[in-house]
């Protein structure tokens, strides 16, 4: 059997383990953001082998997905659109299965943004902006930067697109031009002067579900399919490496010299194999960072 182990945190280091189908959300704080994360996986095994369940793949709205990495957090100073983005860091080359480049179509198929450099022999990656690339995205526009999270999260009433409420870098109200719903979304962020207009800061509340219905999560396997027709348990080609969710800072200008898009991290969410020699029990790593991640309550309070 297969275990896997999720961990989240404010950084590529610093992170702990969070317990995936539990409705207990991590804490995640840095002096760029402030937040809460939580991961669903449909029928993944506990440590005894039986498979897991969460009410949030059984409502209607989330009928067929089969995981999801959710958040609800504020970025502590002001950033474009633009310059905030979501994808996958890796630490060495993939070992990539026959049929990837279909595969790789497919995702550019569904996210016209998408930038990557996969098949990189140093470092891989993929990013796309995080307006246009996340299945649903709920905004609140509140007054007071000091305004605590709300409720978080609430497996039993998955976050709707909302954006109504955006503002633009002017500070103007984009209530009569933003979109209505998450397709409407998606295709107006496609534009990067679009995305530039609007500005995400202290007094943007986003709630965000990161959910897909392709991966099928087993005991002994990790199934994708795709419409296309094209299926392939990617535990044959996974050769142990993290596999991370981040949300970056765009790198700026001169930033990189590899030319890796992303700067500054937001929060991050790994996926990672547990070794058959390990305890039971994991130890959270220490690292010495100006950051800090604790867990809370369902309901989010500190």
């Amino acid at each position: 059997m297969t275990r896997l182990r999720i961990l989240a945190g404010p950084s590529l280091t610093n992170l702990i383990p969070i317990e995936p189908n539990s409705d207990i959300p991590l804490n995640v704080r840095s002096d760029a953001f402030e937040g809460q994360v939580a991961v669903y996986i449909k029928g993944l095994p506990d440590e005894s082998g039986r498979p897991t369940h969460s009410p949030y793949f059984d409502h209607s709205l989330r009928k067929g997905i089969t995981w999801s990495i959710q958040l609800q957090g504020r970025f502590l100073q002001s950033h474009s659109g633009d310059d905030i983005l979501f994808g996958n860091i890796f630490d060495r080359p993939l070992k990539l299965p026959w049929g990837f480049g279909a595969a790789l179509k497919f995702m550019k198929y569904v996210d016209p943004t998408l930038e990557e450099r996969l098949q990189s022999r140093t470092r891989p990656w993929a990013f796309s902006p995080f307006l246009s690339t996340m299945p649903h995205i709920h905004h609140t526009r509140v007054e007071n930067v000091q305004s605590p999270l709300f409720s978080f999260p609430a497996s039993t009433e998955p976050i709707v697109d909302r954006t109504i409420d955006l503002r633009t870098r002017h500070g103007a109200h984009l209530k009569h031009t933003a979109p209505q719903h998450r397709k409407q979304r998606k295709s107006h962020f496609k534009s990067p002067s679009r995305r530039k207009e609007v500005t995400l800061g202290p007094k943007d509340i986003i709630s965000a579900d990161f959910c897909h219905h392709f991966l099928e999560f087993g005991q002994d396997s990790i199934v994708l399919r795709l419409p296309c027709g094209l299926s392939m348990d990617l535990l044959r080609y996974w050769d142990g490496q993290p596999v991370r969710f981040v949300c970056a800072e765009r790198a700026k200008p001169g930033e990189n010299s590899d030319g890796n898009p992303w700067g500054r991290i937001f929060f991050c969410v790994v996926i990672e194999k547990v070794r058959d020699d390990e305890m039971e029990k994991v130890e959270a790593p220490v690292y010495h960072e100006v950051a800090s991640v604790q867990r809370i309550s369902p309901l989010g309070k500190h």
